[in-house]
């Protein structure tokens, strides 16, 4: 099996960048999402973008916002790759395409909601499907909500047939944990898998050792 890629999502400070990126994190995320308890200033996220080493992506987050806002944020900070984890529709990516976009779906234990008209639709700048627990009131994600993966796996394959082509690369998400992320890559097979509350102390605070854990268990 490929080597699983890592994102630390909800990342606040250099040091924290760091201390991931140390561990064998790929990317870490910037939540530009005002009612979350892990987002991040323009001047929090830029110092975090210039604290990571080459090859550690900062990736920014966004839910529902307007494409002038992510093309300033995403631009300003220099960033190249921009995660719209709202209802954002297919035809948005135009105006985005500057950038790499990952696009976050919810999975109801059935189906990935919305995916096949991003199947469909989407332009070529649609780089990755991020499969996250439908959103908790008030949330686009980062609610612990554990997926069924054997269900999941079913859906994404019946997907992927249905569309007759391979679906983008997949991130995993929803309620991964340093105890669980091993069985959910098993099951699911993804190409890339995110955690956010899953290694955090207390709501919106990362803890450097479940970090160093998580990225361990996924290796």
């Amino acid at each position: 099996m490929p080597r699983t890629r890592i994102k630390i999502c909800g990342i606040r400070t250099p040091d924290m960048a760091m201390h991931a990126a140390l561990c064998g994190a790929d990317a870490v995320g910037l939540v530009f999402v005002g009612k979350s308890p892990r987002s991040v200033t323009f001047d929090e996220a830029r110092a975090v973008a210039a604290a990571l080493p080459a090859l550690c992506e900062p990736v920014g987050l966004f839910a529902d916002a307007a494409a002038e806002e992510i093309f300033t944020t995403g631009r300003d900070i220099g960033l190249r790759t921009i995660q719209l984890h709202g209802t954002e529709p297919p035809e948005m990516l135009q105006q985005l395409r500057e950038f790499r976009i990952i696009k976050a779906l919810p999975f109801d234990g059935t189906r990935v909601a919305g995916l096949e008209n991003w199947l469909q639709n989407a332009p070529s700048n649609w780089a990755m499907l991020l499969i996250d627990a439908p959103p908790a009131k008030g949330l686009s994600g980062g609610t612990g909500h554990t997926l069924d993966w054997a269900a999941l796996r079913r859906a994404l394959d019946e997907a992927a047939r249905h569309a007759g082509k391979p679906l983008p690369p997949v991130m995993l998400a929803g309620g991964l944990t340093p105890d669980n992320v091993a069985q959910a890559i098993l099951a699911v097979r993804p190409w890339a898998v995110d955690v956010s509350s899953g290694v955090e102390e207390t709501r919106g605070v990362k803890s450097p050792e479940k970090i160093t854990d998580f990225c361990a268990a996924v290796k």
